[in-house]
């Protein structure tokens, strides 16, 4: 194996398609295997989760405060504190799916939604792009979660949620993320 510094990268490697047969379709997503041929000529197959793309949102209120959901998440059989987020649903712009789960889950509406950047939440194995947003001026209304969902919402100040990440207690990725963004966009101001 060879080590590189950045500046001396300046190969890029593909993985051509040689197959691609689709195994699983799903309400949130699709799985297909894919036969490659890899630049030294030999196959591989590769697993891959279809997504059709999500939102995260951060809501910090007008003292500063970040809102977050607690909510029990199957997949690790654990309670998570996570920032808003949800799937985009057909022909909806990431704006819309960010207002709508943002007050689906916590009640609020956000009369300034700023989109901050994308990036691609497991590229190993699912092309789930998220998009992540700062929602700012807040009014509080009643949420409406899905009837399937119990969702706690909580307000915290972005100190303690940094000791929170630092001290394993928040492990979601997109919130980490987000809580990392939240203290720099919030110093700034």
């Amino acid at each position: 194996m060879r080590y590189l510094n950045r500046e001396d990268c300046h190969m890029d490697y593909e993985e051509k398609t040689m197959k691609s047969e689709k195994i699983y379709k799903g309400k949130i997503v699709n799985l297909r295997i894919d036969t490659v041929e890899l630049p030294d000529k030999k196959y591989s197959k590769r697993e891959i989760v279809e997504h059709p793309g999500s939102v995260g949102i951060i809501p910090i209120t007008n003292d500063g405060r970040i809102i977050l959901v607690k909510q029990y998440r199957k997949p690790v059989e654990k309670n998570l504190l996570e920032i808003p987020a949800g799937k985009i649903e057909i022909n909806e712009e990431p704006k819309e799916t960010a207002l709508r789960e943002l007050h689906e889950e916590t009640g609020f509406i956000a009369n300034k939604l700023e989109y901050l950047f994308e990036f691609y939440t497991s590229p190993g194995f699912s092309n789930e792009k998220m998009y992540l947003f700062a929602a700012n001026e807040l009014i509080e209304e009643e949420s409406e979660p899905e009837g399937d969902e119990y969702i706690e919402v909580l307000k915290i100040k972005i100190e303690d949620l940094i000791n929170m990440v630092i001290r394993g207690e928040i492990i979601d990725s997109k919130t980490i993320i987000g809580i990392l963004y939240a203290q720099s966009y919030l110093m700034q101001k």
